[in-house]
């Protein structure tokens, strides 16, 4: 008697990755016109209502009207409160549901490692706070000594963390626990739910630079840059929180504050945002040594002959 072979078919969710500058968010955005997808963001910063220009949201890019494309986990929290990990993954995860019940393709676009990682791989985020015969040692200790504390002994899962996550004590202190109790941070919690296809955008280096710097003078001199953060500060934000917005935020702070000059700002956050670049893509090859397959991909037909291997 022929044995029966039972397929476990798993639901599609497309994701595209790369460095900041590489041009996600209009490949995102092509894939989704073409494909009948939706977008979920998959930045730090462009969870934040107000943080446009500097995050990076391109909602032009999505197009108006009946044609505009849809997109998810952009302008969903209020930047004087924290949006860590945890609240990330559990809010990209009810999108792909919701996409996928209406039969359309879910499409995760962005930058932030972590957050990707996340989602795709599953990881098992702590739930409850740190245990009381732990607390004694966190005590009165300020995020930043937290941080250190992780730093001095997970210095590599210490520097992938985002800015968010970096100044939530609460959330320190439970990478904290596993951490001192023998755990890995950013553990699996099971096999992917989902068959994931992974295309990784990114240039040469003077080519990404160049897209950077570009960018740069573009945000700063056309899109009002300069005004955003301004304007954050007047409703309200401090210039640390800002600051702790990284890059542009940061830089631009510190313009206004008078402590650089217009064009010491421009110089030090092109050193900066390379810096940046060049940490995601740090990322992104230890992700594909953890066994992540990441297909390469330039534009938006090199994408399209990916995903029909997938398919």
């Amino acid at each position: 008697m022929a044995r029966k072979v039972i397929h476990n078919y798993k639901q599609k969710v497309l994701v595209i990755l790369g460095p900041t500058g590489s041009g996600k968010t209009a490949l995102g955005v092509a894939l989704a016109k073409t494909l009948g997808g939706e977008i979920i963001s998959a930045d730090s910063r462009q969870v934040y209502k107000g943080l446009d220009v500097g995050s990076g949201k391109d909602l032009a890019a999505y197009g108006r009207g009946s044609s505009r494309v849809r997109h998810h986990l952009i302008d969903v929290a209020d930047p004087s409160k924290d949006f860590n990990l945890a609240k990330y993954q559990r809010a990209a995860n009810k999108a792909i549901v919701d996409i996928l019940q209406r039969k359309r393709l879910p499409i995760v676009v962005g930058g932030s490692g972590l957050y990707l990682q996340a989602v795709v791989d599953g990881y098992d985020l702590p739930k409850g706070g740190v245990k009381n015969s732990r607390r004694a040692e966190l005590t009165g200790l300020s995020a930043r000594e937290m941080w250190e504390k992780i730093n001095k002994v997970k210095p590599d899962f210490a520097e992938r963390l985002n800015n968010s996550d970096r100044n939530n004590p609460r959330r320190l202190a439970r990478y904290w626990e596993i951490i001192i109790t023998g755990g890995e941070v950013g553990r699996k919690k099971q096999e992917p739910k989902y068959d994931f296809c992974l295309l990784g955008l990114d240039w040469p280096d003077q080519e990404l630079r160049a897209r950077i710097d570009y960018r740069i003078l573009e945000r700063l001199e056309q899109e009002g840059m300069v005004e955003e953060v301004k304007s954050l500060h007047d409703d309200g934000l401090s210039w640390e929180r800002l600051q702790s917005f990284g890059l542009e935020y940061k830089f631009v702070s510190r313009h206004l504050l008078g402590e650089i000059s217009y064009q010491e700002m421009i110089k030090q956050l092109s050193a900066a945002s390379w810096r940046f670049a060049k940490r995601q893509r740090t990322w992104f090859r230890r992700w594909e040594r953890q066994g992540a397959k990441i297909s390469s991909v330039k534009d938006l037909d090199s994408a399209l002959r990916a995903i029909k291997k997938w398919q």
